[in-house]
């Protein structure tokens, strides 16, 4: 599988904004994705030193609809921490 393939967008969100600004960037990835794999295609992409990345399988959320039932789709999510002084632009 090609590295930059498992990485879905970036997640733009304002928590995801504030800790920007301390070198951690958030990511939506594919549900396989490993953390050595992530953090490969973060430097493939971005040619950027990550130094860390912690992943989060967050779960599907129920919704309900008058009497139709129905379930969002979860996500992983990966938070990516970069070597100090560098930064990704993904405005």
């Amino acid at each position: 599988m090609l590295d930059i393939f498992l990485i879905k967008r970036p997640l733009l969100t304002d928590k995801a904004t504030q800790v920007s600004s301390e070198g951690k960037y958030l990511f939506v990835v594919k549900s396989e994705a490993t953390k050595p794999e992530i953090k490969k295609a973060i430097h493939a992409m971005y040619k950027v030193d990550p130094v860390a990345v912690n992943t989060i399988n967050i779960p599907g959320k129920t919704k309900r609809f008058q009497n139709i039932k129905g379930k969002h789709s979860g996500y992983k999510k990966a938070i990516v921490v970069l070597k100090k002084g560098q930064k990704i632009d993904i405005q």
